[in-house]
This record gives structure tokens, C-alpha cells and sequence, in this order.
């Protein structure tokens, strides 16, 4: 049944360009739930397999990086699945080999990674900005490839993700997160540069493109101005890049309940939370 599933998302993939399906909100929901489960199928063909895998995401600010990874990760079980999102690095990572301080961050047997930013942070923030020097960006360019086939000939699945969101869309996104007091968190001076030197980071991603877009890991695009049809897309495409089963499981049966008598404490001896809100079930 799980190979039929996968032989359905490889035809779907395959005429998604001629012949996207419109969703209502209603189905929209549907049909991530019916995704989200198949993650799980997925997350246990992992563990069972002991399979690596790794998934990076980036792309320009607001491009729904963290709203994809929020979606994909919601019913997966954190003990097997982690989100990576570093901070700057320290004094003492700067000295270190680039590469360095994300191999701490990799899978073992049976684990997902999924990297909210990764290395190419190099090659686009760091490069932009001056956070490194023309010499270390040029040594990134030509080491990242070989990284990367060094960790696939070990085994590893590198999956990679360039979230897309047009000029205009962005604007719309910034505007939303200077106005609502929920989301201004997420805007950071530098996210304002960033917006400032839009042709200098199109020029870094083309770049970047061009050295690290690679035959055995490739940088897959997913247009997210509509995000809830970039939720099902990047779903539905990652599902189909890794064959999975589903895992037989045992039958589970309840063990019957002590039958020793216990006596419950008075709720009066105890800090309740009070009842202020009651919900209808």
C-alpha cells in the first residue's frame, strides 16, 4: 500500500507543472493531515531502516522557512527528528574549519535532521554582509561540493531545499511582521539589510547555484507566495525522494489497571490552575 503511495506522489510530481490542483482551505487541511501522516510512515522506515537524513532549507527572509519545518515536523516524534537553527557562530567557531560546528549537528542511524539555515549561510548572508572575506567565500565555493559528496558516500540522505518568494511578496511579509506586534519578533535589523541588498543576494544565490547545485545534491525550488501550496509541494516532493514502507507493527493490547485501592488527594490540598475558560467537547 505504501508503494502504491509512492508510485501516486512520483505521477503527481510529474504533472504538477502542467496541472496543479486548486484547493479550498478546507482541503487544503485535508490534505496536509493526509501528508503529515505519511511523514510519520516515513520518520518510521527511518528508525527501522536506520536510515540519515538530512534536509536543509533556505532561502530569503519570510520565504516560510520555519512555517514549512513547523508543518513537516508536527506529528513527528522529537526523539528522532530535531530542527537545527544555529545562532552566529562564537569566537571560538570562527577558528574553527567552517564546516565544523554542523557535523556535531548530523544524524545517526535512524535520525532526521532538518537544518533551518545551514553551511550555505556562507555563501549568502556572510558573503553579503562581509561576515567573511573574499578568500574564505571562494574556498567555500569549491570545498562545499566535495562536503557534500563526502557525506553522501557515507550514507547520508542531503536533501536541499531554496524556498523562493518574489520582491513584491516580501514586501507584503515585512509590512505584515512591522504590523503586527505577534510577529515583529521575527524582524531583525539585519533582515532589513537584507531586504536593502535584494540584487546582491540574488547574485549570491545564482552563484551558488551555479558551484553547489550538484548531481548528487541537488537544489530542489519551491515557490512559496502561496504557502499553504508550498506546504503540500515541498511535503509532497520530499516524501517522493526517499522509497519507504510501512512498518509492520505488533498488536497493542492495554495491561489491566492495578486493582489495589487508591485514595486521590483533596484537590483543595493541591495549587489548581483556576477554571476560567470552559470549551464545549
Amino acid at each position: 500500500m505504501a508503494h502504491a503511495t509512492r508510485l501516486k506522489h512520483k505521477k503527481n510530481g510529474q504533472r504538477a507543472s502542467r496541472d496543479a490542483t486548486a484547493l479550498s482551505r478546507k482541503d487544503y487541511e485535508k490534505e496536509l493531515r493526509r501528508l503529515q501522516v505519511e511523514l510519520v510512515q516515513l520518520e518510521e522506515w527511518v528508525r527501522h531502516r536506520g536510515l540519515r537524513v538530512v534536509v536543509l532549507f533556505e532561502g530569503r527572509d519570510t520565504a516560510g522557512k520555519g512555517g514549512i519545518i513547523k508543518r513537516m515536523t508536527a506529528l513527528l516524534n522529537p526523539r528522532f527528528v530535531r530542527v537545527v537553527a544555529l545562532p552566529a557562530p562564537t569566537e571560538r567557531e570562527r577558528t574553527q574549519w567552517y564546516f565544523q560546528r554542523y557535523i556535531g549537528h548530523l544524524p545517526s542511524a535512524g535520525e532526521m535532521v532538518l537544518f533551518d539555515r545551514s553551511w550555505y549561510n556562507r555563501a549568502g548572508v556572510e558573503h553579503v554582509m562581509g561576515f567573511c572575506t573574499d578568500e574564505e567565500y571562494e574556498d567555500f565555493m569549491r570545498t562545499c561540493p566535495q562536503f557534500e559528496r563526502m557525506l553522501i558516500r557515507s550514507g547520508l540522505i542531503l536533501i536541499k531545499y531554496w524556498l523562493s518568494v518574489s520582491d513584491d511578496e516580501q514586501e507584503r511579509r515585512f509590512l505584515g511582521r512591522i504590523n503586527d506586534p505577534s510577529k515583529r519578533w521575527k524582524l531583525s535589523p539585519m533582515d532589513l539589510q537584507a531586504r536593502a541588498r535584494w540584487v546582491d543576494y540574488s547574485e549570491a544565490k545564482d552563484h551558488m547555484f551555479a558551484y553547489c547545485d550538484i548531481k548528487e545534491a541537488p537544489w530542489y525550488v519551491v515557490e512559496t507566495d502561496n504557502k499553504r501550496a508550498a506546504h503540500l509541494n515541498l511535503i509532497s516532493h520530499f516524501l517522493s525522494l526517499i522509497p519507504f514502507e510501512e512498518v509492520p507493527r505488533e498488536n497493542i493490547k492495554l495491561p489491566p489497571r492495578q486493582k489495589r485501592s487508591y485514595s486521590r488527594p483533596p484537590k483543595s490540598s493541591q495549587r489548581m490552575v483556576p477554571l476560567k475558560y470552559e470549551v464545549e467537547s
